[in-house]
């Protein structure tokens, strides 16, 4: 049994009913609130979601996709806006913003750090998760560092996803810049090709590979990955590469932002609300692994503990947006992907 599956053993196990894009009931009187969100998190939406709908009576229909896909279906949309609620990883929700997809919500965020909430007031983040990798219980990662990556032992057994299609793909690229610089970051991912399977625009369908022995190397985000490991006893370990002696990550939060628009604008505030709300909030660790951006909840949780170590390095996500096509064009080209 993996390090990670030892660490969710106690964790008394939640039955998920997954949520199905653009389904849903609505309520006696008509009263129905759309989410677009990034996929990831559904579990937890499923009980919060019929909470709410207890509560108020307000149906709750959930849409997932990809982090980016949501954004460009609320952009495609503006002349007939569905959503009434944005729940997107950055840089995409800063995009939302900068294409005027978003609109002040007035929500009390006064619980949540200046670090994560707009300071218009356009978005906060709802629930905290960070970039990680996996690794196939094959492999001790417990001191694997970027270089190791490189060596030709891992050729055709290690896949990321793919920068500007996926949001944690897109953080391996921000993690190294950090790391690197931009050429540096360039220089490495260049190299890393000679190892990687190809390109992915999906960061959750590396899973099932690397518990398989597929791949031995893959990236991945805390939450999804604790949540595969409950859910259907994956074996593989969570894992950061070193760096200089150091274990780091970089932040891929799920935000929330009120959808200019919105027809149901009333409502979405009222959901909204309820999502950041402290007992909602409480059930993300235990339900989804995911952390609280709420600063009066500290209670320990298994992504604490995984996360414990580790250091998580501070992003501008709108200067990552302002150099974003400029840097994936640079990815691109350098990698040929």
């Amino acid at each position: 049994m993996s390090k990670v599956a030892l660490l969710l053993a106690g964790v008394t196990a939640v039955a998920f009913t997954a949520a199905c894009g653009g389904t849903g009931t609505e309520s006696a009187d008509g009263r129905t609130v759309t989410v677009y969100s990034a996929d990831g998190v559904g579990g937890w939406y499923t009980g919060r979601f019929a909470e709410f709908t207890a509560a108020t009576g307000i149906a709750v229909n959930l849409v997932e996709a990809g982090s980016g896909e949501v954004v460009n279906r609320v952009d495609k949309e503006q002349s007939n806006p569905q959503a009434d609620v944005i729940v997107t990883l950055p840089p995409f929700i800063q995009k939302a913003k900068k294409s005027g997809l978003l609109q002040p919500s007035g929500i009390d965020t006064a619980a949540i750090g200046a670090a994560d909430k707009d300071v218009d007031g356009t978005y906060v983040t709802m629930a905290n998760n960070y970039l990680c990798f996996i690794a196939n219980p094959a492999v001790d990662a417990s001191a694997l560092t970027w270089d190791d990556l490189l060596k030709p032992e891992y050729k055709g057994k290690l896949q990321y996803s793919t920068p500007g299609q996926a949001g944690d793909g897109t953080a391996v690229l921000v993690l190294l810049q950090q790391l690197r610089g931009k050429q540096g970051a360039l220089d490495y991912l260049t190299a890393l090709q000679a190892n990687n399977v190809g390109p992915s625009s999906s960061t959750g369908k590396l899973q099932a590979k690397v518990d398989k022995g597929e791949l031995l190397i893959a990236n991945g985000d805390v939450q999804m990955n604790l949540t595969t490991v409950k859910e259907k006893g994956s074996t593989f370990d969570v894992f950061f590469p070193v760096a200089d002696g150091k274990r780091t990550t970089v932040p891929v939060p799920y935000v929330m932002g009120l959808a200019k628009g919105a027809p149901h604008k009333d409502d979405a505030i009222e959901l909204m609300t309820f999502l950041l709300a402290p007992d909602a909030q409480s059930k993300l660790a235990p339900e989804a692994f995911a952390v609280s951006p709420r600063t009066d909840l500290t209670e320990p949780s298994a992504p604490a503990e995984v996360l414990a170590g580790v250091e998580v390095l501070p992003i501008d996500w709108d200067a990552v947006l302002t150099d974003l096509d400029a840097d994936l064009a640079a990815y691109q080209q350098a990698t040929g992907s």
